[in-house]
């Protein structure tokens, strides 16, 4: 139900921003409307794509192992980095593969026309024996280690998908905890909507 509410909400608050922006020059122009409409149906694309990863990762949901958003970048699907990967390591591990299936099945059937990208974080805990410079190669290895498998073992398109990471400097949690740092250890799966700015011709 919540996440059905904030795609709701975007869809409200990003019809809002294409308004405002055409509102400077003619209302209602035909092409402003058109983009409206199309970003509505991306929203609703989304919608229906939560509501089926929320039925097929029922039981990662439960085990609190994945996290489903929606946020102003997109469908956000956060993994716990400690399912997919051993500590201080980016191969993803044999657990990894199950749910990282029943993503790609919904991004190859339910958004196939969207991109994907994948973002890799850490914690803030310095790196000491597993032979990376910092956390910054970590999170980026294991944002890359998502996504060979996405394209080479589920067969999604490489221009579709791009890959970050963002070392231990985007939290979500303190640090100062274990629960913390171990929430902070993540990857994002998001599924962007093609979002293209209203301009009017009129305008500067």
């Amino acid at each position: 139900m919540k996440i059905r509410f904030l795609s709701t909400t975007v869809a409200m608050l990003l019809a809002l921003s294409l308004f405002g922006c055409a509102s400077v020059g003619r209302q209602g122009r035909r092409s402003d409307i058109q983009k409206i409409n199309e970003l509505s149906t991306q929203v609703d694309e989304l919608t229906r794509a939560s509501q089926i990863l929320e039925q097929r990762l029922q039981q990662e949901l439960n085990d609190k192992a994945v996290k489903l958003k929606m946020m102003e970048k997109g469908l956000v699907i956060t993994f716990v980095a400690d399912i997919l990967f051993d500590s201080g390591k980016s191969k993803l591990r044999s657990e990894a593969y199950a749910g990282l299936d029943k993503v790609s099945r919904v991004l190859l059937e339910d958004v196939a026309d969207l991109k994907v990208g994948i973002e890799g974080y850490t914690d803030n805990e310095p790196i000491r024996a597993s032979g990376w410079k910092s956390n910054w190669e970590l999170s980026a290895a294991r944002s890359l280690a998502v996504l060979h498998y996405l394209q080479d073992e589920k067969g999604l398109e490489g221009s579709r998908l791009s890959c970050i990471g963002y070392g231990e400097y985007q939290p979500v949690a303190d640090n100062a905890t274990r629960e913390g740092r171990q929430s902070n250890r993540r990857v994002e799966i998001v599924i962007m909507p093609k979002v293209s700015k209203v301009k009017d011709a009129g305008t500067p």
